[in-house]
């Protein structure tokens, strides 16, 4: 079975902040971990979640990963990232999809803020 992962940003209406997914999912893509990557945003920029999860699905992949990327498990996530699934869910009917967890308590991310505190230290020290 061959999986997409649809990563999911707020959105912008700043063309730069929308560029750290297209980074994100740039980097996924050169991973090759997913047959399909694909950006999409809440609100405020595109594409929408329902239109990228149309373009995965019609790539012929049999099962998408709605993955938010959030650094909290708010209503965006808990509700209404649940309600784009439950669509695309009755709209593709023989496509499984899941919302995964927001990158919220993850490990990795203890060490990445560490890292960017130190790196705002050196800038003091210099």
């Amino acid at each position: 079975m061959t999986t997409a992962l649809l990563v999911i940003a707020h959105g912008s209406r700043n063309a730069e902040a929308n560029g750290d997914l297209h980074h994100a999912v740039a980097q996924l893509r050169e991973r090759g971990e997913y047959a399909v990557v694909e950006p999409a945003f809440l609100e405020l920029a595109e594409p929408a979640i329902e239109d990228a999860g149309a373009r995965c699905v019609a790539t012929g992949v049999r099962r998408v990963i709605l993955l938010p990327y959030f650094l909290s498990a708010g209503v965006h996530v808990r509700e209404d990232l649940r309600a784009h699934r439950q669509r695309l869910a009755e709209r593709f009917p023989d496509v499984s999809f899941v919302v995964a967890e927001p990158i919220s308590r993850h490990p990795a991310l203890i060490d990445i803020v560490a890292g960017r505190a130190r790196e705002a230290e050196r800038k003091m020290d210099t």
